[in-house]
């Protein structure tokens, strides 16, 4: 799957936090692409479970952190469950925090 990657959108996402782990979506692996074209971002992502009870949230939290980019003007989060997250997606500072790598 190609996954791309705007730098300036991560940053922003980086602020929303998973309220049930403490993580970044970024830290987290759950953003699948972020891209933008002029002033639309975009952004593709998922949950670690497709019951997580605070998509909702948390898909909110992505627009508005997206929104307050400088220079975007109308954002798109699209939340998908394929294909299905997995705990090798997330960063090594994840996993570490959660205890899951030495």
């Amino acid at each position: 799957m190609s996954e791309p990657r705007d730098p300036e959108l991560l940053a922003a996402l980086e602020q929303v936090i998973d309220p049930e782990i403490g993580l970044d979506v970024v830290a987290l692996g759950l953003v699948y692409r972020a891209e933008r074209d002029a002033s639309y971002a975009r952004v593709v992502m998922t949950m670690t479970s497709p019951a997580c009870p605070l998509h909702e949230t948390i898909v909110e939290d992505a627009r508005a952190a997206l929104a307050a980019v400088p220079g975007i003007e109308r954002v798109d989060v699209a939340l998908v469950f394929e294909p299905p997250w997995a705990p090798e997606r997330m960063s090594l500072e994840a996993k570490q925090r959660l205890g899951w790598s030495s």
